[in-house]
């Protein structure tokens, strides 16, 4: 999505105008029907200003096109400026320009990596040159027309309020400066010839449209690309907060000793590139700093999917002894690695074991066994009465073995096509936090409710035809028959809908198994895991009445071990209980319903449920009551497995 695009001559002319930023600032709340904060208005006045001094050159076409906060697909990223238009022989491409208004900055011993002041007070962040370079690989990589098409991108940063002093530009950071050359203060004549270098002609060939409109390239999922990163390719950019995150992993670990032990946790929402951070730490650890490391994940599922995607690249042996359970440092003698990177850190156990009963504490063990920790986590994924993963008790654990604590936070959003707008509106209507986001409208998620469990599992079919990549799942709330019975039915609403839980002989591979669209997961075997689109069966365990989202663990399936023993935790401590129990069953559904990136569809048991989350999301009246499908997002159509 584009906010502001024209063409050259008409930014031009928007301006001189002395309004450029409430033209832009309109645009905004049209399309994205929100406002913004004063301060990114007011850079717009100021950073656009500079950029009408580059432009106005009669050497640089006044058809070449002008585009102003990009939104990035998949992401919640957005370009400053693009200028697009063509080359000597007449190539496409386009100049991506990242603005800053820093006055100063810091050097850091983190590679791609500065310190800079803002309101809220100094912080690390990406250089701008990196951040200008990684910006342009994601759009490649997400953007159809753009990678396609072979349109070329040259990224470039523009400081236009930095005085050169030899750390901005100092010579740490040529490699990402050579990527995206950096123009400061006095360079105005630079940044123009560099454009003029490159565009020679207009953008004849409607290049901001059709990038605009181009197609979402299919997305590139972590276990798909796992292999490859071993082998030391680069399948992701990091960009921004996460950049920081890896790069101070690095350090810390690098620093840690036995003496000197660090713990580094990170907080991050769904989607925002926990799992891709671990894994590059993996990575990178072992091969560029020589040093011992295990990713660490309680949930089976995410390693028996990486070791399927492995397979013929690692020997079983070697990803054993890479990839770990969190149970597996019960006897580890202390620092023993050098670093433990533990992915899905909410869901770790205070004991360990089959039966619960082995070792004194997850955190304790882990952190004790290496000399750095790092701990991803979103403690809104706890989801079983057994889950210790929180911050104030990784802290604890920390203190008592002489670690000192770091915090960081991720919120660069790649899943749920990259809408924050999608997660807080999930959090409003489940209840879990207020936020500002009350409906759907003018978020770019394809989010459905059906009013038919049979049109639920059809269009989760027809999506899977594309690339195997669309699974049904639901809450706990069924028995699961068919584990000892093959011929029975678990899931059985009405006369036309009747499933099985996945099977055994998938186990954790449900979510990648050829034929299991044709089972319903359950939270145990996609936690961790993502699709590109995820059909949703929310149970009698959590309803709305007159507004109110109530939840009711007796609902629950007597087999789901995830609030096993609540009747006592109740009557221990009724109101404690009643508060555990009652996040548990959100927070599944809020799991549940963003594992797709790219869409979520939905059928509730309860009418009533179904009715409030309808009229949530905006995306039906009365009057459209009794359609098969009830949905809300650009596209109007469902489409059908015929199109597919």
């Amino acid at each position: 999505m584009i906010i502001y695009q024209n063409s050259k001559g008409g930014f031009l002319d928007d301006v001189l105008s002395n309004n450029i930023e409430n033209i832009i600032h309109d645009v905004f709340k049209a399309k994205l029907n929100q406002s913004t904060s004063t301060n990114e208005i007011r850079s717009w006045k100021e950073s656009l200003m500079y950029m009408d001094k580059v432009l106005s050159d009669a050497s640089i076409p006044e058809d070449c096109g002008v585009a102003i906060e990009y939104r990035i697909p998949q992401t919640c990223k957005r370009v400053d400026f693009i200028l697009t238009g063509q080359g000597k022989n007449k190539e496409e491409l386009a100049i991506i320009v990242e603005l800053k208004q820093w006055t100063e900055a810091q050097l850091t011993e983190k590679d791609g990596v500065v310190k800079t002041r803002f309101a809220r007070g100094s912080a690390e962040v990406s250089h701008p040159s990196y951040q200008a370079w990684s910006y342009a690989m994601l759009l490649q990589g997400f953007n159809e027309t753009v990678y396609s098409q072979h349109i070329q991108l040259k990224p470039c940063a523009y400081l236009h309020n930095y005085v050169p002093d030899g750390v901005i530009d100092n010579d740490f950071y040529r490699e990402h400066i050579a990527n995206a050359p950096l123009f400061l203060r006095t360079d105005a004549a630079k940044l123009r010839n560099f454009i003029k270098e490159h565009v020679k002609y207009g953008d004849s060939s409607s290049i901001l449209y059709r990038i605009d409109c181009g197609r979402i390239r299919p997305s590139k999922m972590l276990s798909d690309s796992l292999a490859s990163m071993l082998k030391g390719n680069q399948e992701f950019i990091m960009i921004d907060e996460q950049k920081v995150v890896y790069e101070t992993a690095m350090q810390l670990t690098k620093l840690s000793t036995a003496k000197n032990k660090h713990v580094l946790i990170v907080e991050g929402g769904p989607g925002t590139g926990k799992s891709v951070v671990a894994i590059n730490l993996l990575v990178n650890i072992t091969k560029e700093l020589g040093l011992l490391t295990h990713y660490v994940t309680k949930n089976a599922a995410p390693r028996a999917v990486y070791e399927s995607r492995l397979t013929g690249t690692l020997k079983k042996t070697q990803f054993s002894n890479m990839f770990k359970g969190s149970g597996a440092y019960l006897n580890t003698p202390p620092n023993t690695l050098d670093c433990l990177v533990v992915d899905e850190a909410h869901r770790l156990n205070e004991k360990s074991g089959l039966y619960a009963n082995n070792g004194e504490n997850q955190i304790k063990e882990i952190i004790n066994a290496a000399k750095c920790s790092v701990f991803f986590i979103d403690e809104d994924q706890r989801i079983h009465l057994n889950d210790i993963g929180e911050k104030r008790e990784i802290r604890k654990w920390a203190s008592k073995l002489g670690a000192t604590v770091h915090e960081m936070e991720l919120a660069s959003q790649f899943r749920c096509n990259g809408s924050d707008g999608y997660l807080a509106w999930l959090d409003h209507v489940l209840q879990i936090r207020q936020t500002a986001n009350e409906t759907l409208e003018g978020i770019d998620y394809d989010f459905r409710v059906f009013d038919s469990p049979a049109a639920l599992r059809d269009a989760i079919v027809g999506k899977n035809r594309v690339n195997n990549k669309a699974r049904l799942v639901a809450g706990y709330c069924w028995d699961w028959a068919s584990k000892k019975n093959p011929e029975a039915y678990d899931i059985v609403l009405g006369d036309d809908f009747k499933m099985r839980w996945n099977l055994t002989t998938d186990g954790s591979l449900w979510l990648i198994a050829p034929n299991s669209v044709n089972e319903i997961g359950c939270i145990h075997t996609c936690q961790g895991l993502e699709v590109d689109y995820a059909g949703v069966i929310v149970g009698d365990d959590l309803v709305v009445r007159d507004g109110l989202v109530v939840t009711n663990p007796a609902k629950r399936s007597r087999m789901d071990a995830s609030i096993k023993g609540y009747r006592k935790l109740l009557e221990k401590n009724y109101d404690l209980g009643k508060r555990t129990l009652e996040m548990i069953i959100k927070n599944t559904y809020r799991t549940l319903m963003t594992r797709g990136m790219k869409g979520c569809y939905v059928y509730f048991t309860d009418k009533e449920t179904e009715e409030f989350f309808s009229t949530a999301a905006g995306m039906m009246d009365t009057a459209d009551k009794g359609k098969t499908m009830k949905l809300y997002g650009e596209n109007d159509q469902l489409t059908s497995a015929a199109e597919e």
